[in-house]
C-alpha cells in the first residue's frame, strides 16, 4: 500500500462502475472486459470493476475481469449490508490483487433512506468494515455525501471504519457540490483530527455538478489525499466524475507546483478515450480536455502563425503525450487499404484485418460522394461499425418518399433474428415515418427521450451524426450513427439503441425496473 506521503498518487478507475452509471451508457460483457484489459494494461493501480450484487452480468464481469488482471488492483463495491460484501468477495476473490470498497449515505439526508439514527449507523459501519475486512485484507470505506455530512460525525465515522479495519478512506463529493479550497481542507482535518488517519490512505472522489471535480481532487492531493477516483472522458452520473486524463496530465505538466506523479501511461490516453466513447454511446464533446477534437486544433491565423514558429506558443503538451501522432494524412476516394490503417492508428485505433475491411468499404463509399474525408468522418465510420455484427435488430434497407403533396411514407427492410421482415408506415415527415415503420416490425413501449442531429464535418456532402436516446421501464439507451443521408443516419441510430435496450433488459433481468436497485437492502 502507498505511504500517504509518498509523491506517487495511486489512481482509481471507476469507468465500469460510476461511468456505466450514466443514464443510457451500459456496457456489454465483453465491452467490460475490454475496457478493463485496456485501464490494466494502461497502469491504472485500482480498477472498480463494477457493482457485483447488482445484477448477474455484472457479477460475471467482475469475476472475469478479476481473472484477467495483470497488473491492477480489482475492486467491486457493496452498500453497507453483508450480502452486499460476500456477493462483492465471490467477485473479486479471483484476482492476485483484490479490494472490497463498501459505503453508506452518512449525510442527514442520507441517514433519512434507511431511517438509520447516528448510533444505528455507527454500529452498522462498524459490524459491515468489520465483515469485511474478515474477507479482504484491502478494504475500502467511503461515507457517501461526506461533503455534506455533519463534521463531528463525519470524524467519528470515519475513526470508526480505520479501527474496524479499513485500509483506505474515501471521501466523496457526491453531488458536486464542493469548492476546491474546502476538498483541500476537509482532506488536511480529517487527517489531523481523526485517530488512526496516519495508517490508512485517503481517497477522493469528486463529482462535476459544478464543473470543479478535477480541481477538487487535485486540491484533495495537496490537503494529503494519496487516491483519486476517476473515469475515462469524466463519464459518470449527471455532469460526471474528475476525468482520469485531466489530473494525469495536470500531474504531468504541472509538476512544479504539484510535485506528485503517477505510474500511467499516458501515450494509451487517446485510444482508450474513443473507444470509451463508443461502447457508452457518449461522444467526447469538441471542447473536452485533452482528449476533445479541438484540444490540439488552431484555427486562427495568429495561432497557426505561432504554431509554425513554435507549437510550444499555443500548446503546453505534445499530441504524441497522449497518443496522438503529430502528422496528418490526408484521406480520399485513391487512397487505399495501407493508408487508412495508418490513420486508424494515428486516431487511436487498433483495428484487426476483418475489422479493417469493413471500414474500408464504407470509407469508399464515403469518399465517392465527399470531395474530403476528415478524421472525424473516419472516427463516424468505426463507431457506426461498432458491435453490428452481434446485433439482434439489423437494417437491411429503406425507401422514404416525402414532400409537399402529403405525408410521409417509409418502407424499411430489416434482419430481425436473422429473418428478413419489411413495413410501411405514414408519418409526420420522414424520420417520424421510418421510426414507426420500425415500431412495426420490432413492437416496443420505449419513449423517445432525446433526438439530436449534428454534422460531423463542414458541407452540404457532410455526414450527419444522429443520437437517440430511449428509455423503456427505468431503463435507458443512447443510439448514434452516421451517414451523409440524415433519415438512414436517425434509422440505424434508433435501431442501435432498440439494440442497446435488448442487452439492458438482458443484464437486469427480464421485467425488472431499473429504478429499485438503489437502497431497498440498505436497512
Amino acid at each position: 500500500m502507498t505511504d500517504k506521503t509518498s509523491d506517487r498518487v495511486v489512481i482509481f478507475d471507476t469507468t465500469l462502475r460510476d461511468g456505466e452509471q450514466s443514464p443510457g451508457a451500459t456496457m456489454t460483457h465483453d465491452e467490460k472486459l475490454e475496457i478493463a484489459g485496456m485501464l490494466d494494461e494502461m497502469g491504472v493501480d485500482i480498477i472498480e470493476a463494477g457493482f457485483p450484487i447488482a445484477s448477474e452480468g455484472d457479477f460475471r464481469a467482475v469475476s472475469e475481469i478479476a481473472k484477467n488482471a495483470s497488473n491492477s488492483r480489482i475492486c467491486g463495491l457493496a452498500r453497507a449490508n453483508f450480502a452486499d460484501i460476500d456477493r462483492c468477495w465471490e467477485a473479486v476473490k479471483h484476482a492476485e490483487q483484490n479490494r472490497i470498497h463498501t459505503f453508506i449515505g452518512t449525510s442527514e439526508l442520507h441517514r433519512a433512506i434507511p431511517n438509520l439514527t447516528m448510533d444505528e449507523m455507527a454500529d452498522k459501519i462498524h459490524e459491515t468494515v468489520t465483515h469485511a475486512r474478515n474477507l479482504c485484507e484491502n478494504v475500502q470505506w467511503s461515507p457517501m455525501d461526506a461533503t455534506r455530512t455533519e463534521w463531528d460525525y463525519l470524524c467519528r465515522v470515519v475513526e470508526i471504519a480505520i479501527k474496524a479495519g479499513a485500509t483506505t478512506i474515501n471521501i466523496p463529493d457526491t453531488v458536486g457540490y464542493t469548492a476546491p479550497v474546502e476538498s483541500a481542507d476537509l482532506i488536511r482535518n480529517l487527517i489531523a483530527t481523526v485517530p488512526g488517519a496516519d495508517d490508512v490512505i485517503f481517497a477522493t472522489h469528486c463529482h462535476n455538478d459544478l464543473g470543479m471535480a478535477t480541481a477538487n481532487s487535485l486540491a484533495a492531493v495537496a490537503g494529503g489525499a494519496r487516491q483519486i477516483e476517476c473515469t475515462i472522458n469524466g463519464l459518470g452520473e449527471r455532469a460526471g466524475n474528475t476525468a482520469l486524463e485531466e489530473v494525469v496530465m495536470a500531474l504531468k505538466t504541472r509538476h512544479d507546483i504539484m510535485p506528485w506523479h503517477t505510474r500511467i501511461d499516458t501515450t494509451k490516453i487517446m485510444a482508450i478515450s474513443r473507444r470509451v466513447a463508443t461502447v457508452s454511446g457518449f461522444p467526447v464533446q469538441f471542447n473536452k480536455a485533452i482528449v476533445g477534437k479541438n484540444a490540439f486544433a488552431h484555427e486562427s491565423g495568429i495561432h497557426q502563425d505561432g504554431m509554425l514558429k513554435n507549437r510550444e506558443n499555443f500548446e503546453i503538451m505534445r499530441p504524441e503525450d497522449v497518443g496522438l501522432s503529430g502528422t496528418s494524412l490526408p484521406l480520399g476516394k485513391h487512397s487505399g487499404r495501407a493508408a487508412l490503417r495508418d490513420k486508424l492508428e494515428n486516431l487511436g485505433f487498433d483495428v484487426g484485418d476483418n475489422q479493417l475491411k469493413d471500414i474500408f468499404v464504407s470509407f469508399k463509399e464515403l469518399a465517392d460522394r465527399k470531395k474530403e474525408v476528415f478524421d472525424d468522418d473516419i472516427v463516424a465510420l468505426v463507431r457506426v461499425g461498432e458491435d453490428a455484427a452481434n446485433d439482434a435488430l439489423k437494417l437491411v434497407s429503406m425507401k422514404v418518399v416525402c414532400g409537399t403533396g402529403g405525408p410521409a411514407e417509409s418502407t424499411v427492410e430489416m434482419e430481425i433474428n436473422g429473418k428478413d421482415v419489411s413495413a410501411t408506415a405514414q408519418g409526420d415527415g420522414p424520420v417520424d415515418a421510418t421510426f414507426k415503420a420500425i415500431r412495426e416490425l420490432h413492437p416496443n413501449t420505449a419513449r423517445l427521450s432525446l433526438y439530436q442531429v449534428q454534422a460531423v464535418t463542414e458541407g452540404t456532402d457532410a455526414q450527419a451524426t444522429v443520437s437517440v436516446r430511449l428509455e423503456e421501464d427505468g431503463n435507458i439507451a443512447t443510439g448514434e450513427s452516421a451517414n451523409t443521408d440524415t433519415v438512414v443516419a436517425s434509422a440505424k441510430a434508433y435501431i442501435h439503441a432498440l439494440n442497446r435496450l435488448l442487452v439492458r433488459r438482458t443484464k437486469m433481468g427480464e421485467g425488472a425496473d431499473a429504478r429499485e436497485i438503489s437502497y431497498k437492502d440498505m436497512a
